[in-house]
């Protein structure tokens, strides 16, 4: 019997079959990819559930703000016909103080009671009896707000069980509060001061309200300035413009300038803005003209890609018609594209509303107690606020904080949640 020749037996092999042996790697290395990306995925998500809930288990708390219900006596003495807006209103806090105990007796166990109450009870009371004159010679029983230690105490966020030297509040202030409590006349009620007042030195009287005001003029001036300039560049960009060096730079330099860090749009608002043209500096006027040229390379990117989504059919279906070039554009290829740069749009003020950093050099980090009534009052935004809020040593400011933080969050949210819908409302595929 003849032997096989051996040069058959080392024949090459085909290419199907070299395939077939490599099958099983390349699906074990698929595998393996999909696999990184989906630790990847429920990485982010666990990262991104910690942030949330630690800044929830912080702020939640700020919602609610403690009472203690005292019997004020309006004092005739006190409160005269001709000076009720001066009178001493924080000596009837301290005089129903001192009846509420009157076992209390020393000039630092004194204060040491008083300061349980906050600051804003006398101003409360004023607004009573400038309200209603004929409170003068009652007693009236009035909710104020505490102190903010006595409130960060009534909500568990200072331990007791420390000893007295690791905590801001004392011995005698637990047991007096105690004796509050237990008479019934602490309560806890939402804290409509956190949405109705501006800031304060005091965070019970702090509120949110003076940066929500500046944060909306400061995006109605850039989305009155930023919209039409980005959607017409776009529009002149795509449609009109010649292609030749010029428009080439034009666009190299709208994209890079989407790469800008935001703190160079605030030098140039300050250089430009208010050391040449003088305008009122920390106004929301300022701050919507820095965040205009931050957001236009944005809007006018995103309007791009939306009219270049537009199939040239409809452009030439319209100019076969007879129509001119701009009306091509204004009736047919511009509202086909609008959803596009909404889109585009929202996320653009949504980045705006978050931003601090060129803000912060306009002015807009100034401590401003007055809620502003227009565009050119002095003015702070809500991601400066909070960067101000942060920088406080009081416990309470980390519970304000925190609630400023779940606020903004909820605000671009709904913001990139619209963005999302208008999207695939509106959204055609041809």
């Amino acid at each position: 019997m003849n032997k096989p020749n051996a040069s058959a037996a080392k024949m090459p092999q085909s290419t199907i079959e070299i395939v077939n042996k490599s099958l099983g790697k390349r699906y074990r290395s698929e595998r393996r990819f999909r696999l990184y990306g989906l630790v990847a995925i429920i990485l982010s998500l666990a990262f991104l559930t910690i942030l949330f809930t630690d800044i929830i288990r912080k702020g939640y708390s700020a919602f609610w703000q403690t009472y203690v219900e005292i019997d004020v006596f309006f004092d005739p003495t006190i409160l005269r016909e001709e000076s009720l807006a001066s009178a001493d209103y924080q000596g009837l806090v301290k005089q129903t103080m001192r009846n509420l105990f009157p076992e209390v007796s020393g000039r630092r166990d004194k204060r040491a009671l008083y300061s349980l109450i906050s600051s804003g009870a006398a101003f409360q009371l004023q607004k009573k009896v400038l309200e209603d004159p004929n409170l003068i010679g009652q007693t009236v029983s009035v909710s104020v707000p505490v102190d903010d230690d006595v409130d960060m105490l009534m909500k568990g966020r200072i331990d007791r069980t420390l000893p007295e030297d690791e905590r801001r509040i004392k011995d005698n202030q637990i047991a007096w509060i105690d004796q509050l409590n237990k008479e019934g006349r602490i309560t806890k009620r939402f804290n409509t001061t956190f949405f109705t007042a501006g800031d304060s030195r005091e965070p019970e009287l702090s509120g949110i309200r003076g940066a929500a005001l500046g944060s909306f003029f400061t995006l109605i001036v850039t989305l009155l300035l930023s919209f039409p300039i980005g959607v017409a560049a776009a529009v002149y960009l795509e449609e009109f413009a010649p292609k030749n060096r010029w428009t080439d730079l034009i666009e190299v330099n709208i994209n890079n300038l989407a790469a800008v860090p935001s703190i160079v749009f605030g030098l140039l608002g300050l250089a430009v803005f208010l050391n040449f043209f003088g305008l009122p500096r920390s106004a929301p006027l300022v701050g919507g003209l820095v965040s205009t040229l931050m957001t236009l390379p944005t809007i006018i990117i995103a309007s791009r890609a939306s009219l270049k989504s537009v199939p040239p059919s409809i452009r030439e279906a319209a100019l076969g018609v007879g129509a001119s070039k701009m009306q091509m554009v204004w009736h047919h290829v511009l509202p086909l594209a609008m959803p596009g740069m909404l889109t585009g749009t929202i996320i653009g003020m949504a980045q705006a509303l978050g931003e601090t950093a060129p803000l912060l050099m306009i002015g807009m980090v100034a401590f401003i107690v007055d809620i502003p009534a227009g565009f050119t009052d002095p003015a702070t935004v809500l991601p400066v606020q909070i960067f101000l809020w942060y920088d406080l040593p009081e416990a309470a400011y980390v519970e304000r904080t925190s609630a400023a933080i779940m606020v903004l969050l909820g605000f671009l949210i709904t913001m990139n949640a619209a963005a999302i819908v208008m999207r695939k409302k509106f959204e055609r595929r041809w």
